[in-house]
């Protein structure tokens, strides 16, 4: 892994000392540089999580979480973060049942003697590190997240708005994951009509004032509160959103 060539990826240009200064910084850089999207998976293009760079850096491409957090997690490993993978269930607020293991994968960092959730690959979530202690609050740009130990897990619950409630989003255990155990979940999410992600296309992308989302045909677009919604009528408008506001090119390396 070239990390200039990461830092240059994701416009960050400051120092790769291991601090919780820095890990913000990187996490929103990430964020606001690298889309989350299915765009692979809706072409039918076999995802290989042993050659991220190539995808996410290189050509200038998004991911899932698998993808996202699994290169992030390399680049806090070779700058000297005490990073592990972790495995999260997703929490569905329809049936209020957690997805099985290795749904999704997220990130613990160690700093200090405290330890953080990061996480770059799950669409609408938190811009910085939550620090993982219990009925702990984090005020963070996207809404208040509180983590809640339970036996052995931990849950992340979050509050987007004033007037809402804590929901859950997933829960996590500590114990640290490797990549190939998250590959068979993987091939399910590339493979299964039962998964979102093979359903319609899916591409997200915070900025500062809000969010831009495509689902399906339909481009939504979150500016200091104020939603925009417009229906896309054809593939060739699909592909104008995605170069103009993801920064999507058709062809690859």
């Amino acid at each position: 892994m070239c990390v200039k060539q990461y830092f240059e990826r994701i416009h960050y240009t400051g120092s790769a000392e291991a601090s919780l200064i820095i890990l913000t910084k990187l996490q929103q850089a990430h964020l606001m540089n690298v889309p989350f999207e299915n765009l692979d998976i809706q072409h039918h293009i076999k995802i290989d999580l042993d050659n991220l760079f190539n995808k996410v850096v290189v050509n200038k491409r998004g991911g899932f979480c698998y993808e996202l957090n699994g290169l992030f997690y390399r680049l806090l490993k070779k700058i000297g973060f005490k990073a592990k993978m972790i495995s999260a269930r997703v929490y569905n607020v329809k049936t209020k049942i957690y997805s099985p293991e290795y749904d999704h994968m997220a990130i613990m960092v160690s700093l200090k003697g405290d330890r953080y959730l990061v996480d770059v690959g799950f669409g609408e979530f938190a811009l910085s590190p939550i620090k993982i202690k219990h009925g702990r609050e984090t005020i963070d740009a996207r809404g208040v997240f509180k983590i809640e130990k339970t036996d052995k897990n931990y849950i992340v619950i979050v509050k987007k708005n004033d007037e809402g409630q804590f929901i859950p989003e997933y829960k996590f255990l500590e114990k640290e994951r490797h990549i190939e155990e998250f590959y068979p979940r993987c091939l399910y999410h590339q493979t299964s009509p039962e998964s979102h992600f093979t359903q319609k296309i899916i591409c997200s992308l915070p900025t500062q004032e809000g969010r831009i989302t495509l689902t399906g045909n339909t481009l939504k677009i979150t500016e200091k509160g104020v939603i925009t919604e417009r229906q896309l009528k054809s593939k060739l408008e699909i592909e104008q959103v995605l170069r103009e506001y993801f920064f999507y090119r058709k062809e690859r390396s």
